[in-house]
């Protein structure tokens, strides 16, 4: 038997036993209690990929996750027997400065790269019955799932977050033919999913327009998101500080010196150890070791930035410059502030390198990088949150504004096209369009703080009132997204 006759029965045996193992798994897809989703990023910092995957799993389906590992995901994932995590690896950097071909060419390696690695992982699972994927990234994700979602007889999932090719329009342009190329790309196949979700009714109406009938599941809080004592709220404090030194026991500068008058009692009532705080800026333990909240504290704004162009931190450095001035002038009837940020992006080091240059008396600004079980503790424990960002699309929403609502934390944000579909001005917070709109904010909704900020006081009843009717992320999504999966 010569050679060539040898290679092409061995080929034909290998495509049959391919067409084996296909045809089982369209059959055992049928039955399969099992889902797999797909995340094109860091699943630990993809929470609303974290909350599917939780309601999938209390809903009794067994949960493939295929995601890049980076930042720890939540515990009740990393702890739930139903939930699966499959890390993908991340193709190779490339030095910086190198010619620009370079780049196009290192472009499209990476791209075959990640579509083998997916074609690989996603036909290499156990046999499941929904294929689960956000959006974006588009590219490649919707053809190699949609593909493969054929082969193996499971239905494919969209979860609509924002448009990808209008991210990609901010560094090409709206009108570019990259752009233009994505956008079809994205529609195209966009049509071809079996099920979707959008986060929007602005999106929804958006998708309908295209072709492709999505169903409005908004984010909602899940139950970690609440109030923090504050019991708790002095021990976040104290941690923080011994982390970042001074920023919770250091004085301003028109403070007296907070002093320290640690009794076993305090000790022991706390559950602290012998080197933790009994003041801080905001928190006091009594003689009999209570925790209490200082009468003359500085109020607490918090921010989670992605700290990247389509975020303008300016805007909140401007603001609070302002504010600096007015508080100076008025010291009995506004309040000192701890800003606090929260976040990674790639201009982090730009903006740190501004707010270390600033000598401020009345206001103190930190970056932060929080563990996952600390950010809803601190959100919780804050007066007033600041949300920068700006939809591409104009119809997605700040997932951070939900889990501050969660904490029942009023919201200063800035304006775009559907915002009102979570922010409804003067009611759970205020909608600003400039710096100068913002630092009015700050001192209409600070003044008087603590004891006579009345319009924060009313939106934080407001916040209460509105959890009760919406209700948290898991009777949301049995409502809205458990149907498509049972």
């Amino acid at each position: 038997m010569s050679v060539p006759v040898l290679l092409l029965q061995v080929a034909v045996l290998l495509l049959a036993l391919l067409g084996v193992v296909v045809v089982v798994q369209r059959l055992q897809s049928r039955t399969a209690k099992r889902v797999c989703i797909v995340v094109l990023g860091d699943f630990g910092r993809s929470p609303r990929m974290q909350y599917h995957a939780m309601s999938l799993a209390a809903l009794g389906l067994e949960v493939d996750v295929l995601a890049y590992s980076g930042s720890r995901p939540h515990d009740e994932i990393r702890s739930n027997p139903r939930i699966h995590l499959v890390a993908l690896r991340e193709a190779p950097r490339i030095a910086p400065g190198l010619p620009k071909p370079f780049y196009l060419v290192y472009g499209v390696a990476k791209a075959a790269f990640l579509a083998a690695q997916l074609v690989l992982r996603l036909m290499a699972m156990r046999p499941y019955r929904w294929c689960l994927i956000q959006n974006p990234p588009t590219i490649p994700t919707f053809a190699l799932a949609w593909a493969i979602c054929r082969l193996r007889n499971a239905k494919l999932v969209i979860d609509w977050h924002n448009y990808g090719y209008t991210i990609l329009g901010l560094a090409h342009g709206a009108e570019s033919r990259v752009v233009r190329l994505a956008k079809w790309f994205e529609f195209t196949f966009g049509r071809w999913g079996d099920a979707h979700f959008c986060v929007t009714e602005a999106m929804r109406r958006d998708l309908r327009l295209w072709g492709i009938d999505a169903r409005t599941l908004y984010d909602r809080p899940p139950p970690m998101f609440q109030e923090t004592s504050v019991e708790d709220s002095h021990q976040l404090f104290c941690k923080l500080d011994r982390e970042n030194p001074g920023l919770f026991t250091l004085p301003f500068a028109n403070q007296q010196p907070v002093r320290q008058t640690r009794s076993k009692t305090a000790a022991e009532s706390t559950n602290a150890s012998p080197d933790t705080p009994t003041r801080t800026l905001v928190t006091v333990a009594n003689p009999s070791g209570q925790i209490e909240l200082v009468a003359q504290r500085p109020a607490l704004l918090v921010s989670s930035t992605s700290w990247t162009e389509d975020e303008d931190f300016s805007m909140l450095l401007q603001a609070l410059e302002a504010y600096e001035e007015k508080a100076k002038v008025e010291e009995n009837a506004l309040p000192n502030i701890i800003c606090l940020i929260t976040g990674k992006g790639p201009m982090k080091a730009f903006y740190e390198a501004q707010i270390a240059a600033k000598q401020w008396l009345c206001v103190r600004i930190r970056t932060l990088w929080l563990e996952a079980a600390d950010y809803p503790r601190l959100l919780g424990a804050c007066n007033l949150g600041v949300c920068l960002h700006k939809s591409s699309s104009g119809l997605d929403l700040p997932m951070k504004v939900v889990d501050m609502f969660g904490c029942g934390l009023p919201v200063c944000a800035v304006g775009f096209q559907c915002l009102h579909e979570l922010v409804e001005h003067r009611k759970n917070g205020l909608v600003f369009r400039t710096s100068a709109e913002l630092c009015e904010q700050l001192q209409s909704l600070l003044y008087g703080f603590p004891s006579q900020d009345f319009k924060l006081r009313e939106m934080r009843k407001h916040l209460q009132r509105q959890r009760i009717e919406e209700g948290r992320w898991a009777e949301n999504w049995t409502a809205i997204a458990a149907p498509v999966f049972i």
